[in-house]
């Protein structure tokens, strides 16, 4: 008996119609939008809590009782502190294409009388080391030079990157020592004080207390030549200093370098938006709390920042605004408004 075939179904009952082709569209269309504006509202409340984290109970430095001691202002104004920085804008060739968006290009013409009128109102020496740069090595590589060409003449010496402003000159250099180190005699204190980020130690902000040990640890860093790097956004000398640090023994380590539980305390980084912000706030969480600037920190750095000179100068607006008893701009030797 012959097969009969059926008929072909109708194209109608097989193939969605363009009305409910253009329902779909539509839905996916929604849901797109809807989640790309929950993500906005999410990035926004993230910026707005970690910018006002120090509200929300974070503690980067403890109250000056808990730390009474050797460390404190008044017991310490004998100290002799250096606070230095420079800032070397034109390297180069390799080191202009490398860091044609990240300049440092005017950031301490921004930030200079902010930290010289800090300085001058606590006591401490301000020094601009540009003089020190060496040539031959990317530039930020001769901050060891700068720290130790001043160790001899002070006690301690304050390292801060040129795209780093004073947020709040309430706070002192002893009460950030204090906070970190404590009660501790002065022949059993650290000799290098550093923070550590979501990446490791930041060699963009610290301490180094006179000593013979840190004369060795500095002429080691020098010389850690394997880690230079050029034509980078990383010159190598960050990589160097975790280098040595991890290579110390742990009796070393302990009595020689500190590293504040709270990176807050003098080297906060300001929070924005970004792939990888997001990604580091998503997986290390701790790391960004600790660190994040907020409102009342002592010190915001912008690393990693495109744009230094336009984002200090936007803060140090906020800050003039916010605490019109102060001057934070860059007018030299004055902090007090008129």
């Amino acid at each position: 008996m012959a097969h009969r075939r059926g008929r072909p179904p109708s194209p109608s009952l097989c193939a969605p119609s363009a009305a409910l082709l253009r329902r779909r569209r539509l839905h996916i269309l929604l849901l797109t939008l809807f989640s790309f504006l929950l993500l906005l509202a999410f990035l926004s409340s993230c910026s707005a809590v970690l910018r006002r984290a120090n509200d929300f109970g974070r503690r980067c430095i403890p109250h000056r009782s808990d730390f009474s001691g050797l460390f404190t202002p008044d017991a310490n104004r004998s100290m002799s502190i250096a606070m230095i920085t420079f800032s070397e804008e034109g390297g180069g060739d390799g080191e202009r294409r490398a860091t044609r968006r990240r300049s440092f290009s005017g950031v301490m013409a921004a930030v200079g009388g902010n930290k010289r009128a800090y300085a001058a109102r606590m006591g401490y020496d301000f020094i601009d080391a540009r003089d020190l740069v060496d040539p031959s090595r990317p530039p930020s590589w001769s901050k060891v030079l700068a720290v130790r060409s001043q160790l001899p003449s002070h006690d301690w010496v304050f390292w801060n990157d040129a795209d780093t402003v004073v947020t709040n000159p309430d706070i002192s250099l002893e009460d950030i020592l204090g906070a970190v180190i404590g009660q501790e005699a002065s022949d059993i204190s650290p000799d290098l004080v550093v923070t550590e980020d979501v990446n490791g130690i930041n060699a963009g902000v610290f301490f180094v207390r006179r000593s013979k040990w840190s004369e060795k640890f500095l002429n080691a860093w020098w010389n850690q030549t394997s880690f230079v790097q050029f034509g980078s956004t990383k010159s190598g000398d960050n990589d160097a200093l975790k280098f040595l640090i991890r290579s110390q023994t742990s009796h070393d380590r302990r009595h020689h370098v500190r590293i504040s539980p709270m990176q807050c305390l003098f080297n906060s980084y300001p929070w924005y938006p970004s792939w990888k912000s997001v990604y580091q706030l998503i997986f290390s969480p701790g790391a960004v709390w600790r660190g994040t600037y907020s409102r009342g920190d002592f010190m915001v750095h912008l690393a990693g920042i495109d744009d230094k000179k336009e984002w200090a100068a936007r803060i140090i607006q906020e800050l003039e605004y916010e605490r019109r008893d102060y001057a934070y701009s860059a007018r030299p030797n004055s902090l007090y408004t008129p």
